[in-house]
């Protein structure tokens, strides 16, 4: 008998999440090592005690580029075999083995590696947000207050303009003896 079909337990057919008697949900076979039979579905019709495994969910987050998801890629690589060369490299030390010298080196050089990987992630991403943009969704509010400072900055050099023009005109404005 399986989970769905334990008594009590409510069968979700995914609408109403209204528990149903065990014995609707599947035919119960005589034997357990023979299987009941099932009765023909067709294409796009569920069976009444049909519950998926798994639901799809839409991504939380947009995919990575492809540049910055091969770097990473090869990042999480290079740590890993870092990380086996320092394990290696201590077990030989335990060991008081003539490698753990060697190993020692490799890890340091790992290390380093290992770092240069990480910093090309970092790199290759700012690289393309520069290159191609980031999708910025800012509020409403936020972009309502920057149309009002550009309209603000726009009126006051256009009320600036105005006045140089008044003052190189010579008549209004001016005393006709200095």
């Amino acid at each position: 008998m399986g989970t769905a079909e334990r008594r009590g337990a409510p069968a979700d057919d995914g609408a109403t999440g209204v528990a149903e008697e065990p014995s609707a949900v599947r035919p119960q076979a005589p034997d357990r090592d023979i299987p009941a039979a099932a009765p023909d579905t067709r294409a796009g019709e569920r069976q009444p005690g049909y519950r998926p495994l798994w639901r799809e969910e839409p991504a939380r987050r947009r995919r990575m580029p492809d540049p910055v998801r091969t770097a990473a890629v090869r990042a999480v690589l290079v740590v890993a075999v870092t990380l086996i060369l320092a394990m290696v490299a201590f077990l030989c030390t335990l060991a008081e083995s003539w490698l753990a010298f060697p190993m020692v080196l490799g890890s340091v050089a790992g290390t380093v590696v290992a770092t240069w990987g990480v910093l090309d992630v970092w790199v290759t991403r700012q690289v393309w947000n520069q290159r191609h943009g980031v999708v910025s969704v800012p509020s409403s509010t936020a972009r309502a207050m920057r149309r009002e400072r550009r309209r603000a900055r726009r009126q006051a050099r256009a009320a600036e303009r105005g006045r140089g023009r008044i003052g190189r005109r010579g008549g209004s404005g001016q005393l006709s003896h200095p």
